[in-house]
């Protein structure tokens, strides 16, 4: 914000970086852009980190939140960690598997960053999510089958909480959110669906 203020060349546009988290845990509930706040923890420190660029318009800057589900990438990150326990044989379900998982693949990622950061009527919030956010017994369902591995260990809420305390929230609350500003200004997903997307990130895609 500092910069911004005292750039003799202000910037023409500002990228905040967010989260989901910011419409809080909704199980099956679908949202888009238009929803409201959530009322936890994470979704209260979106609320004010989102809150910490809104100056910049009064600036004359144009300003864009993404709002990120969850980036599936090829090295690293949170697939690596979900798809570990497929690779030993001993994925299953996490808690009772109707939550949902927004997800979009590391490719539309930064598409629709690039894509946004060009479009000069772009402004505002959108979701980076692809638009078939998926339960956790679907998705996990869909791994398994793609690196051929079995389906079968359950591991129940209580267990995970046990692990992962308050974390554990992400993955057994659910977010079923949509990128309806995205889709409407035009951006075309390369990844739209599930099992393509993790086909080209594990490398068994067809050649």
């Amino acid at each position: 914000m500092q910069a911004v203020a005292s750039a003799r060349k202000k910037p023409t546009v500002v990228l905040q970086a967010s989260g989901i988290g910011y419409y809080g845990l909704l199980g099956d509930e679908q949202v888009n852009e238009e929803a409201q706040p959530g009322n936890d923890w994470l979704a209260r420190l979106a609320v004010e980190w989102e809150n910490s660029t809104a100056a910049v318009e009064e600036m004359g800057v144009r300003r864009v939140v993404l709002r990120t589900g969850l980036v599936l990438a090829r090295q690293g990150g949170t697939l690596s960690l979900i798809a570990l326990p497929f690779r030993l044989f001993v994925g299953g379900t996490l808690g009772n598997g109707r939550q949902y998982w927004s997800w979009i693949h590391l490719d539309d990622e930064a598409g629709a960053i690039c894509f946004l950061m060009e479009n000069q009527a772009a402004h505002g919030v959108y979701n980076l999510t692809a638009p078939n956010p998926l339960p956790m017994g679907q998705f996990g369902h869909i791994l398994a089958a793609v690196i051929k591995r079995p389906y079968w260990l359950p591991v129940p809420g209580f267990v995970l909480r046990l692990m992962l305390g308050e974390m554990s929230n992400l993955v057994l609350g659910g977010q079923r959110v949509v990128p309806m500003r995205l889709l409407s200004a035009g951006y075309s997903f390369k990844y739209a669906e599930l099992q393509p997307a993790l086909e080209n990130l594990l490398g068994t895609a067809r050649r």
